[in-house]
């Protein structure tokens, strides 16, 4: 599963910076340090506009990819919510994620923001989209707003055991929610916009007939309510091992992800499958897979205010 990504498992250097307790050491994930970008071009459909529009992604490649052509993350194990969508035979590109400049180098920039396409008589849609980056795979381009998490390869290959997630972030949140996906200004989705953070252990394996299913190793939730104007830098989230469903810190968020949240991989098959995740590891279980993933809003697909910003940089991962 993303056998093309597993190349990324050995290339971990020490996070510029970063101080050392004893017996300790972090690793910036590969790119981690979001100062590599490539800019991508999308020229929208005439019939909206025929509007021009500027995707970015985090990479070290230098390849200048033709007009409206689908982005694959060969040289960089991180993916955005930025993509490339064509719907009913209408281009559009959705924007969310940017680069940002930070001292002498970039940070990631992420907004929620909603696009919208009108068409008479072919299609008059609003969608609200956060801001997300995360390790995987984007699958473009994006022909539906149908099960979302099904366009995403969400998690690459991996083997360690590290403590903590280590970043520098600042962020703008906590207006009003809303759940937009269709006509209209949406509707109220009775919540407060938080930006999410995500780390997750799995131990992945598959079935005959290309099922794919995991336990899940250890956990690292985090959800940031309030606005932080000013750089945090590196930040630790702890990473939790075992079953952590009867600790004070849980929350719903942090649950075992299946049926209509799972995430998706790619099987040995090719075929785009959930992950069914069936139950919790322990820190002597074998790890397969690593899920990271940093998010504008949170609360579901199409759900967020559109005043929401995070900001990441230098992403790393604490090592006893």
């Amino acid at each position: 599963m993303n056998i093309k990504l597993q190349s990324w498992l050995l290339v971990l250097t020490l996070l510029p910076g970063a101080t050392k307790a004893q017996n300790e050491k972090v690793e910036a994930l590969p790119l981690g340090h979001m100062d590599q970008w490539l800019k991508r071009e999308v020229k929208e459909s005439f019939v909206i506009g025929g509007k021009t529009q500027y995707l970015y992604e985090i990479t070290g490649s230098k390849e200048k990819l033709p007009i409206n052509t689908p982005y694959q993350n060969k040289n960089s194990p991180w993916a955005t919510s930025s993509v490339l969508a064509t719907v009913s035979g209408i281009t559009k590109g959705s924007v969310t994620v940017f680069p940002e400049i930070r001292d002498k180098g970039y940070a990631a920039r992420l907004e929620t923001r909603i696009e919208r396409v009108k068409v008479f008589g072919v299609i008059n849609i609003n969608v609200l989209a956060s801001g997300t980056i995360f390790l995987g795979e984007m699958l473009e381009p994006i022909k539906s707003t149908k099960n979302p998490q099904s366009k995403l390869i969400t998690g690459i290959p991996f083997s360690k055991k590290p403590k903590a997630l280590q970043f520098d972030y600042k962020v703008i949140t906590g207006g009003a929610s809303r759940y937009v996906n269709g006509m209209g200004n949406g509707s109220d989705a009775k919540r407060t916009d938080k930006a999410e953070i995500q780390i997750l252990l799995q131990k992945r394996w598959e079935d005959k007939d290309g099922n794919v299913y995991a336990k899940r190793i250890a956990t690292g939730w985090k959800l940031l309510d309030k606005t932080v104007s000013n750089w945090i830098n590196q930040y630790r989230l702890p990473v939790n091992y075992g079953d952590i469903s009867k600790q004070g810190y849980y929350t719903s968020d942090m649950r075992l992800k299946d049926n209509s949240d799972a995430y998706y991989t790619r099987n040995s098959k090719g075929a785009i499958v959930p992950i069914h995740e069936v139950g919790w590891g322990t820190k002597d279980d074998a790890v397969t897979h690593l899920i990271v993933q940093f998010s504008s809003s949170n609360g579901g697909a199409y759900i967020g205010n559109t005043e929401s910003r995070l900001w990441v940089d230098n992403v790393g991962l604490v090592y006893e």
